[in-house]
């Protein structure tokens, strides 16, 4: 049941970041933290590499190391995927080195995470 619940999270999460970073947000209030947009890039790709990551781990079944390896590959590619799409499709956004350095920061973080709690899970 978990296995299938975080499959459905992911997907729906996947799909919510791809229509977030494809419409417009010019209506939206300006936020005053610096380089909040950033921030928001970096977390946002902290939380879809853990997600793939229970859903290859749990719901495929695949090994903890090749999850890990595999949900961060997934997480770079869709993230510069998604900065190739803003370039192209949209007329109010552009591809940004930065969000894909921030995207690229996140997937990294999270992967230094799962090492460090895989870890302790194979020592219990």
């Amino acid at each position: 049941m978990l296995k299938n619940i975080v499959f459905v999270l992911s997907i729906l999460y996947a799909f919510l970041l791809l229509l977030l970073c494809l419409i417009s947000l010019n209506n939206l209030p300006k936020v005053s933290i610096s380089y909040a947009d950033k921030i928001f890039h970096l977390i946002a790709y902290i939380i879809f590499t853990l997600l793939w990551f229970f859903s290859f781990f749990l719901r495929f079944k695949v090994n903890i190391y090749r999850s890990i390896t595999i949900s961060v590959l997934f997480a770079t590619l869709f993230g510069i995927f998604i900065e190739v799409l803003q370039g192209s499709l949209t007329s109010t956004r552009s591809f940004d080195y930065y969000d894909v350095l921030a995207n690229t920061t996140g997937v990294i973080i999270a992967a230094i995470m799962l090492k460090v709690l895989t870890k302790k899970y194979q020592k219990i």
